[in-house]
């Protein structure tokens, strides 16, 4: 069914459709019978048109507008209850031939030191991530065929598998590299990665093109088109994203809902994540340079209309925003967060010089064991696992789970045990106590019985010393 082929880009992502969709839903944002329509289709919680999100998005009547977050509180609760996602990103280096315009790697950017992580580097910063207390990584890497061959990123993801240290291990890598080939991705696929990640930055293609005026990230229609080769190379779980601040913010947003509606037809599943990053300082990169920063408002507010419109995506929201940002839109739609996060190149082992080579401004600088127990005061399970990458439910396999509201009897209880890794291996002694007082009342929030004795009696060995239960 889904072995047609793929349209192309400029198909898939049309600049006419967008510039029409804009156009109505300027005309509309206070058509209160058409908004109530949209609302009332939302409810079954299937998800919305392109077209009809951004009629939500424009809405600027203040009752209406309470709705759409009631809903997305709503579908974000259904999908994903409150568990929160916890990684880290992990920079391999910032060698980098493109010229993009945003960032502080670009090719032309000639002070800014550059570094590669050698294998043993990557160890050491494994190291310190693991005693941290991740379990989920999301490497990445500037575009240089010389110094970050794709044999290059595959032996870092071998290193990172590895390395075992204390109760430590990385169970799940995540990539966000270049844009690349189909063969290229199988062997990613080979490697054993997680998600394969790509920002689009923006899908206006004329403005993509004046951002990024050299090097392989250069052609739109390649970068574009990436997931459906990272699909084709046997990748389940892809994720997507754009950077708001750079183009404007309604076309990207319909463009980032389009892309995803293109996905579920083309390719029989939908985004695994949504990003969405906001421009922020670093380096030599002026964010007022650009004019189409968002204020928090509107951020918060297209957190929750894409919630709306792809209910079952996970969405990514990192320390680029600060813990206010955070927090608003955690019920919003966001299920998981970054925490402790360096954005440099040997950030989390280089104490000398570690702001040398960040790629943007962190703004949410807490610990993660302070993100942890942030979360947990404010009624949120945070989750370190990886359970359904590893058990194989990827792709159509884990959407199935989500969309039919099942994967709570994996999800939740995974998500309690890994907590009380957490909690037993790295928590201090005031996110130990809260953790555990939180994982008991959750236990109980558990719908099926035999899990949840099951639940109870994996969390009782874990506190015996054993490790890596998992449903």
């Amino acid at each position: 069914m889904y072995d047609i082929m793929s349209p192309k880009a400029e198909e898939f992502i049309s600049d006419e459709e967008i510039r029409a969709c804009l156009a109505y839903a300027e005309e509309n944002k206070h058509n209160r019978e058409l908004i109530d329509e949209i609302l009332e289709k939302a409810r079954k919680m299937k998800g919305v048109s392109h077209k009809e999100a951004l009629v939500l998005l424009d809405c600027d009547l203040e009752d209406k507008n309470e709705e759409i977050y009631a809903l997305a509180r709503k579908i974000k609760e259904e999908f994903y209850g409150n568990r929160i996602v916890m990684f880290a990103p992990l920079y391999l280096s910032n060698y980098c031939i493109n010229g993009c315009e945003y960032c502080p790697y670009h090719a032309k950017n000639r002070h800014i030191p550059r570094k590669k992580l050698t294998q043993e580097e990557i160890r050491q910063e494994v190291i310190a991530l693991q005693d941290m207390g991740h379990k989920r990584l999301a490497i990445e890497s500037g575009e240089d065929p010389v110094n970050n061959p794709l044999e290059y990123i595959l032996e870092s993801i071998k290193t990172i598998y590895s390395i075992k240290h204390k109760n430590g291990a990385i169970r799940r890598v995540n990539v966000n590299i270049a844009a690349t080939t189909v063969e290229n991705y199988a062997k990613l696929k080979e490697a054993g990665i997680g998600t394969y990640i790509l920002f689009q930055e923006t899908y206006n293609k004329e403005s993509y093109e004046a951002l990024h005026p050299s090097g392989p990230k250069s052609d739109y229609a390649y970068h574009t088109e990436a997931m459906d080769r990272a699909m084709e190379g046997g990748i389940d779980d892809v994720g997507l994203g754009v950077l708001f601040g750079l183009n404007n913010y309604r076309y990207d947003f319909t463009g980032i809902i389009m892309h995803a509606e293109h996905l579920e037809a083309y390719k029989g599943v939908g985004p695994h994540t949504i990003s969405v990053p906001r421009l922020r300082r670093a380096d030599d990169i002026d964010p007022d340079v650009f004019d189409n920063g968002i204020s928090d408002d509107l951020f918060a507010k297209i957190v929750a209309c894409i919630r709306i419109a792809v209910p079952y995506t996970g969405m990514i929201v990192s320390t680029r925003e600060s813990q206010q940002s955070r927090e608003r839109v955690l019920n919003l739609g966001v299920s998981q967060i970054s925490g402790g996060s360096r954005t440099s190149v040997g950030g989390y082992t280089d104490e000398e010089r570690p702001e040398d080579t960040v790629q943007f401004d962190v703004d949410d600088r807490r610990t993660l064991d302070e993100v942890v127990n942030w979360l947990m005061k404010l009624g949120y399970v945070p989750s370190f696992c990886t359970a359904c990458y590893r058990e194989g439910r990827t792709g159509d396999r884990f959407m199935s789970l989500l969309k039919s509201k099942q994967i709570v009897n994996c999800c939740h209880p995974n998500a309690l045990m890994t907590l009380k890794e957490y909690l037993e291996d790295y928590a201090s002694p005031d996110t130990k106590a809260i953790g555990e007082a939180l994982i008991q009342k959750e236990l109980q929030t558990i719908p099926n019985e035999k899990v949840r004795e099951k639940a109870a009696e994996y969390i009782a060995n874990i506190h015996q010393g054993q490790r890596d239960f998992r449903f």
